[in-house]
């Protein structure tokens, strides 16, 4: 990649693990220093970055609670002073029934995490974007946001309002230097799908089998679209959910 992102700073939700791990990585790859935050207190990912010469900090973060996600943002720039790129990654997938069956209190949760997180984390992001006067935000998706699955209406819902309140933020601040797109992963090997499958390897068989490509994706291979995204290469690009699917939301 080279050092596209040399002397830039970037916060990375739900970076303890899988996508937001590997983008956290990438990004400190490209010369970024990254903020790390995440509810689950894990250094596995800090300590990747910075065995590679990386700079590096970890903030633990809800990010459904306003205080918490204003204390991210307010540390991120009291240590490095400003914040050019977002991947508002955290999220959950909640638990699955059908619509009739999914408990208000599912409900809230995964709306509070995937919903209302993403909005609370560009409510604090923008302001620091306006003042410098550019930034970009990747929020992250699903396929879930494009099209409907069955038994998970929380999460669905959740990733389909992702992708709407990105278009909307997209269109504010077009003409002030902000991009912000969305990503919409397929089924990539993360600690969810672990979750979902139960690391059975048939159920993995179904799920790779569903995939045009034939195979899960790699959270790398998301990481590179959420960096592209953020970087001068994707200069003309704003409010676009792109699918990073293998195909899926094709057939």
């Amino acid at each position: 990649m080279g050092k596209v992102f040399q002397d830039k700073v970037a916060i990375v939700t739900g970076g303890s693990f899988g996508i937001g791990r590997a983008t956290a990585i990438a990004f400190a790859a490209g010369g970024a220093k990254v903020v790390i935050a995440d509810w689950t207190e894990d250094n596995e990912t800090l300590s990747r970055i910075k065995s590679a010469g990386g700079d590096a900090i970890f903030l633990k973060c809800d990010v459904s609670n306003e205080a918490d996600v204003k204390m991210l943002v307010d540390k991120t720039i009291a240590q490095y002073g400003r914040l050019d790129y977002a991947f508002n990654n955290a999220g959950v997938e909640g638990l699955s029934a059908p619509t009739h069956e999914c408990t208000t209190e599912n409900w809230d949760k995964t709306i509070g995490v995937n919903l209302k997180g993403i909005w609370l984390c560009m409510k604090y992001e923008i302001p620091q974007m306006l003042k410098q006067g550019k930034g970009a935000i990747v929020n992250n998706a699903s396929i879930a946001g494009l099209v409907g699955f069955v038994n998970i209406p929380a999460y669905v819902a959740s990733k389909h309002g992702v992708i709407g309140l990105s278009k909307n933020a997209a269109l504010e601040y077009a003409k002030h230097g902000i991009r912000v797109n969305v990503v919409c992963p397929g089924v990539i090997k993360t600690p969810m799908i672990d979750r979902f499958t139960g690391k059975d390897k048939e159920v993995e068989k179904q799920f790779a089998g569903q995939e045009p490509i034939g195979r899960m994706g790699e959270p790398e291979e998301v990481a590179n679209a959420v960096t592209w995204l953020c970087s001068d290469g994707a200069s003309f690009v704003t409010g676009h959910p792109m699918a990073v699917d293998g195909g899926w939301v094709a057939q």
